[in-house]
């Protein structure tokens, strides 16, 4: 009996793992499909839009710097090429 409980859980799991590999199968497919396309389109985008937000952080961080130690505003730094500015 002890046998017979043995094997049907060992049926069980091999049957859970069959399912478990054939669901990860499918989220592969659909990362690959869906996700990934949208990502390599949009990715630069995103990337500049980033780029842009940490631009200005950076400039936010300087100019508290120099205002913590007295020193006149930074010089302001040149627009970023048009190339370079995010699409919208």
């Amino acid at each position: 009996m002890a046998n017979d409980q043995s094997k049907r859980w060992e049926r069980q799991v091999r049957d859970a793992a069959v399912r478990v590999e054939e669901d990860l199968r499918r989220v592969v497919a659909y990362i690959n499909d869906q996700v990934v396309p949208d990502i390599r389109r949009d990715g630069s985008r995103a990337l500049r839009a980033a780029a842009e937000q940490l631009q200005q952080l950076a400039q936010r961080m300087d100019d508290r710097r120099a205002a913590a130690h007295g020193e006149g505003p930074p010089a302001p730094q040149p627009p970023a090429p048009e190339k370079d500015k995010p699409q919208p």
